[in-house]
C-alpha cells in the first residue's frame, strides 16, 4: 500500500539519492541535432524545466526559461535554452504523442515553452494529477519522490542562477535528478497499477 501523505521529519530520515547517470549538456546549437536521434527512440522521459529566479518583491518570475531537462533512466539531457534558444526540433519532441513526457506541476513550464515557440503539447502527464489514481495527497516533487520511491532528493540548487556563463556540477546534478524521478516515479507507480 502507498503511503498517502509524508511529513518534513519523515522524509529527511531517508537516504539521499541523485540521478547517477551520464548528464549531456547542450549549449550550442548545433549539439541539438546530434543527441535528437537518441531522444526520438525514447518512448518514455522524465521532463523538468528552470528560470532564474527573481527575489524582488511583488514582481513574478517573468524570465524565459534558461534550461530544459529530458531524462531517460541512463541520461539526462539538458538544454541550455538561454544559448541554443527553443528551435522547432525541441518543439516537435514537445508535441510528440508518442513520446511520453512525465513531470510536476508541467502547466507553467509549457506555458513558459510555449512563449519561446508555439507548439501543441502532446504525451504530456502531470503526476500532481497521475498520483491521484492511488490516492497520494502530497504533491510536490520531493514528497512524492520520498513517498513512492523512499529515498529524498535535494533542493538545494532550486534557486540558483540557471543563466550562468557555466553551471555547476551541483546544478547539472540537481536538474538531471528532477527530471530523472519524474520517470521512476511513474514507472513505479505503473507497475503498482498493472
Amino acid at each position: 500500500m502507498i503511503q498517502k501523505q509524508i511529513t518534513k521529519e519523515e522524509i529527511y530520515e531517508l537516504p539521499l539519492k541523485a540521478f547517477e547517470g551520464e548528464i549531456i549538456v547542450i549549449d550550442h546549437a548545433s549539439d541539438i541535432h546530434e543527441v535528437l536521434p537518441e531522444i526520438r527512440q525514447q518512448k518514455i522521459l522524465g521532463f523538468d524545466t528552470e528560470t532564474k529566479p527573481c527575489f524582488k518583491k511583488g514582481n513574478s518570475n517573468t524570465n524565459d526559461v534558461a534550461l530544459l531537462q529530458l531524462a531517460s533512466a541512463e541520461k539526462a539531457w539538458l538544454f541550455r535554452l538561454n544559448s541554443v534558444g527553443f528551435p522547432p526540433v525541441l518543439a516537435e519532441i514537445m508535441a510528440d504523442e508518442n513520446i511520453v513526457k512525465i513531470g510536476v506541476a508541467i502547466h507553467d513550464d509549457i506555458k513558459l515553452l510555449k512563449s519561446l515557440a508555439p507548439f501543441n503539447e502532446g504525451g504530456f502527464i502531470d503526476l500532481q494529477n497521475y498520483v491521484k489514481e492511488f490516492g497520494i495527497k502530497s504533491m510536490g516533487l520531493k514528497k512524492l519522490t520520498a513517498i513512492v520511491l523512499n529515498f529524498r532528493i535535494s533542493k538545494s540548487q532550486q534557486l540558483s542562477n540557471w543563466e550562468n556563463p557555466v553551471l555547476t556540477n551541483g546544478q547539472l546534478r540537481y536538474a538531471a535528478t528532477d527530471a530523472w524521478t519524474c520517470l521512476e516515479i511513474y514507472k513505479k507507480l505503473l507497475l503498482k497499477k498493472n
